[in-house]
């Protein structure tokens, strides 16, 4: 999708603005760049990671692999197979896609890790494979958690790692960066979940919807890799891209004493961390570099927090919680969010305060408490330390390294009427069992003390120590203002793009306004149609925005263009999405913001998107003392001369009157070769051929 919130012009601003972090990242792995062009937030590039994971789904990305006629991956060294997601289903039905991705793996020469070794993330950071300075994707929302290293992880869709897989590369839109300021010192007790617990929180109005996030401030060399890991990982939820921080001494020092616990490895060896520090050296945002946000929050206002239920937008201090007296039936320390080593022991010293075994407590009756090591590795260094024996003598039921619960498979899920707590990074109704179930998020001192308490507790309270008393939470947040007055006279010649054979030098069509935020990808192409393969071209037309609005059949028509309010295409991850509106012969999206995998989906499907937040602005004020309807035929006409980069919007034809114009980021060559070849699986077709 294009942005169009800063940096408009291609010109003298261009030349002379220094690069963020993730923009320096990203121009090291950047590919088929013009001589000497340096890339920004907003600009299209084609990207070839380190390494690429995939997990269970990697069976399906190889069917679409081999669908499209790839023989051999491209880069065999590049690609990274791990099985971690549904690791106690021993049906032969699962069993077989296991045995086929790792014959896969097997005859292609990719990296492959099998279940029991544990959840594909946390393996990426053991191995390497997520390594400072690095972009490394995944076929998983999860990959942010690379960023607690340094290294800039986002992640892809299927076809787009069927593309690496088969060419090395697929495409990324540089996301607008948001710098996020921790500042302060973190009470003694407080962890990086509840960081970012309190942020999912208390900026809960979408501020880094879409973003890339750069961790900054001088608390962050006092947070352990374990918690910038924690914070990374749920940036997902926060709605972020990436979540990065800096590569700074104590990642540095982190890499040195994984060399001296496991010895020199392919990766991460002696001779790779010379390389590291010099490289961070000089790979710093510069001091000129632009950020599209920036929040701050203070550590030492901090103390334990909850998020939910049922919502990370929610969150309390557990004190608050604690006097609604919030009985639980489960509590979980599972997942690649919160199951390392410190974890583990955070939890082990609640229940055992002591340190002595023999003065375990016990788990609530009435409560059961899961444990899973997010590696065969964290759950052998988690029974030397002895912090496991001291859970499993508490009352924990342990589960294999891996996934479950979490993403609601396997043992243990919320039945209906059930509450539970989880140091997971999702409570999304549902997810974790019975969408009549309550779920809760915390950390795992607060899980383990929950746990032994029966409901909600802090673990000061648990352990009849006296609450904490800090004060609440204080935030800032100031939104840069680099956005243009919404008109613009436009680029000049020299700043032109080249407009590839077959691409259209314009765009154009009347606007029709489905006006509403958040239109999920079910309301766009219904759930219950996701799954029958054989629905048609013309059927999938017809059943197109069905759940938003069944009058949108006859409003529209082909060459419209839907113009939309924010965050369209959130949801599902489901490609039908974008195809269906293609079916129903619109070739063009234009929204406030988009759902990043619907994004994905359309480019990757030929389907152009386009944000103008401002543009929205104007429709809603032209129909706010209207009567209100799910879609209009707004009289207007939008164009888009993709050669010029600029937007232009006239009343009652292509040549009436302009009631809006704005300059816009430049659609790249990479980008139009793909739309010309049908979307990303005749862009791959084209280069095996």
């Amino acid at each position: 999708m294009l942005r169009f919130k800063r940096f408009f012009s291609e010109g003298s601003i261009r030349l002379t603005r220094g690069q963020n972090l993730t923009e320096k990242i990203v121009q090291r792995y950047a590919v088929e760049l013009p001589e000497g062009k340096k890339v920004f937030s907003g600009d299209y590039v084609s990207i070839r990671p380190s390494y690429c994971m995939s997990h269970d789904n990697s069976w399906p990305i190889a069917l679409k692999f081999m669908g499209l006629g790839a023989t051999k991956l491209k880069y065999p060294d590049q690609i990274v197979n791990t099985l971690d997601h549904d690791v106690q289903n021993k049906s032969e039905k699962n069993l077989t896609k296991y045995r086929n991705i790792e014959n896969f793996a097997k005859k292609h020469g990719s990296h492959f890790y099998p279940a029991g070794r544990g959840i594909g993330h946390q393996i990426m950071i053991e191995e390497g494979y997520a390594f400072p300075l690095n972009l490394t994707v995944a076929s998983d929302s999860h990959s942010n958690i690379y960023g607690g290293v340094g290294c800039l992880g986002t992640p892809i869709v299927r076809t787009d790692a069927a593309s690496i897989w088969a060419t090395g590369q697929t495409w990324w839109q540089i996301p607008p960066v948001a710098q996020v300021e921790l500042k302060g010192e973190l009470p003694t007790g407080v962890s990086g979940k509840d960081i970012i617990v309190a942020l999912c929180g208390l900026f809960n109005d979408d501020q880094v919807l879409n973003h890339a996030i750069e961790f900054t401030g001088d608390s962050i060399k006092n947070l352990s890799i374990d918690n910038r890991l924690t914070i990374a990982n749920m940036t997902t939820e926060w709605g972020a891209l990436s979540g990065l921080f800096p590569v700074d001494s104590t990642v540095i020092q982190w890499y040195k004493e994984r060399i001296n616990k496991v010895g020199e490895g392919h990766i991460i060896n002696s001779k790779a961390i010379e390389e590291l520090e010099q490289n961070a050296q000089k790979l710093k945002a510069d001091s000129n570099s632009k950020y599209d946000k920036k929040l701050t929050i203070d550590l030492s206002t901090l103390t334990y927090y909850v998020s939910g239920p049922n919502s990370v937008k929610i969150s309390n201090p557990v004190e608050d919680l604690s006097k609604q007296d919030i009985k639980i039936n489960k509590a979980y320390l599972v997942s690649c969010t919160n199951s390392r080593l410190s974890d583990i022991e955070a939890a082990a010293d609640v229940v055992c305060p002591t340190g002595n075994i023999e003065d375990v407590k016990k788990v609530a009756p009435g409560v059961n408490f899961y444990i899973a090591a997010a590696s065969s590795e964290v759950e052998k260094e988690a029974r030397t330390s002895g912090a496991w024996d001291k859970l499993l003598k508490a009352g924990c039921i342990a589960l294999p390294a891996g996934c479950g619960p979490c993403i609601g498979l396997g043992t243990g899920l919320l039945e209906a009427g059930e509450v539970g707590i989880s140091a997971t990074n999702r409570n999304f109704k549902g997810r974790m069992g019975s969408k009549d179930a309550l779920a809760y998020l915390a950390s795992p001192a607060v899980v383990a003390a929950s746990a032994l308490a029966g409901k909600i507790v802090s673990p000061n309270e648990a352990l009849g120590i006296e609450s904490c008393k800090y004060a609440s939470v204080k935030t800032s947040e100031q939104i840069l203002e680099e956005e243009t007055s919404g008109t613009s006279s436009g680029p000049t010649e020299a700043s032109r793009v080249e407009i590839l054979e077959g691409f259209p030098s314009e765009i154009s069509g009347e606007l029709v306004f489905c006006d509403a935020d958040n239109i999920n990808t079910d309301g766009i192409y219904p759930g219950k149609y996701t799954y029958q393969d054989d629905i048609s071209k013309e059927m999938m037309a017809e059943v197109c925005m069905e759940n938003y609005d069944p009058e949108f059949q006859t409003k529209t028509k082909t060459g419209d263009i839907i113009i939309s309010g924010f965050n369209f295409g959130t949801g599902s991850s489901r490609e039908q999405a974008a195809t269906c509106i293609l079916a129903r012969g619109i070739n063009l999206v234009v929204s406030g913001s988009f759902g990043n995998i619907f994004s994905r989906n359309s480019i990757n499907n030929g389907l152009l998107t386009v944000e103008v937040p401002k543009l929205i602005e104007q429709l809603r004020s032209k129909y706010k003392d209207d009567t209100p309807e799910l879609t209009r035929r707004t009289g207007w006409f939008f164009k888009w001369d993709v050669a010029n980069k600029n937007v232009t919007v006239r009343e009652g034809s292509l040549t009436g009157t302009i009631v809006f114009e704005q300059e816009i980021p430049e659609l790249g060559k990479n980008l139009q070769e793909i739309i010309v070849k049908g979307g990303l699986e005749g862009w791959v077709k084209s280069k095996l051929n």
